[in-house]
């Protein structure tokens, strides 16, 4: 397949908040576009001209400055807000040459069908739930496997985020526990993170020193992973030498609960 170019495109976000800025600093710092290729708008334009001059994006005033600047649109504000902001510029996202990237959780082709009514066979569209490592280059995109995107959108698609983020292509009716497990769990490892590096401090380490090791750890059972794909246990006994140190840390996590602790996580969100 022939990579498109993706150099000229304009990538707006309506909206700018944590999610967003993370996608834009991904894309940014990983080369795929520069911040002079992406505008975007928020609610309080003040800070969105300090937010945006970080990668040298461009800040704009309302959502259909937004809509009709771009031609990639990303719909990144709070799901609750995309009927009122989204609906009344249905006009700018059936455009030809436009496709829209939706990160709103619980927004799905079906429910964005509706909102755009007799307009919906004109806009292209993918809904997707995103996670904040994009900004590292190193995120997971969750991606409605139903979608409205021509092929060569899905090419560009698949240019733009595919060096900053996993594309996990998903049924509709997965995509909440498949956002738990990537969008919701970075949060549950982050304190996993922080508990590593409390015990580091209680027995003398330095908590930057604790913090760093405990983070690479992490990324380094990911990486190793994602190369081998050996099951998580079988990889866990590799560590567990008979008798040794980390068969009894693994012991008293069980007897603590710790997977259960996990799992009861996941459900109270799916709740």
């Amino acid at each position: 397949m022939t990579q498109p170019d993706i150099t000229d495109l304009t990538i707006g976000f309506i909206g700018y908040g944590n999610m967003a800025q993370a996608i834009a600093q991904g894309l940014v710092d990983a080369g795929v576009v520069t911040g002079g290729r992406i505008v975007a708008c928020a609610a309080h334009y003040d800070k969105l001209e300090k937010t945006t001059a970080r990668i040298g994006a461009r800040p704009l005033h309302d959502a259909r400055e937004v809509a009709a600047a771009a031609d990639v649109i990303v719909i990144a504000i709070k799901p609750y807000q995309i009927e009122g902001v989204v609906g009344p510029i249905a006009d700018e996202f059936a455009k030809a040459g436009k496709f829209t990237v939706s990160i709103a959780a619980g927004w799905d082709l079906a429910k964005y069908r509706t909102l755009f009514g007799d307009l919906a066979d004109s806009v292209h569209i993918q809904c997707t739930i995103p996670n904040t490592p994009m900004a590292v280059g190193k995120g997971v995109l969750v991606t409605e496997e139903s979608n409205t995107l021509l092929d060569g959108q899905r090419d560009v698609f698949e240019a733009l985020f595919s060096p900053i983020s996993l594309i996990e292509r998903v049924d509709t009716a997965h995509m909440n526990i498949a956002m738990c497990i990537a969008g919701c769990a970075p949060a549950f490892t982050d304190m996993y993170i922080e508990a590593l590096g409390d015990a580091g401090v209680k027995y003398g380490l330095q908590r930057a020193a604790a913090y760093r090791m405990a983070a690479k750890m992490v990324e380094g059972v990911g990486a190793l992973y994602m190369a081998t794909e050996t099951h998580p246990g079988a990889m866990k006994d590799a560590v567990c030498s008979p008798g040794g140190t980390t068969i009894r840390g693994v012991v008293q996590l069980e007897k603590d609960g710790f997977r259960g602790a996990v799992i009861n996580a996941v459900d109270a969100i799916e709740a």
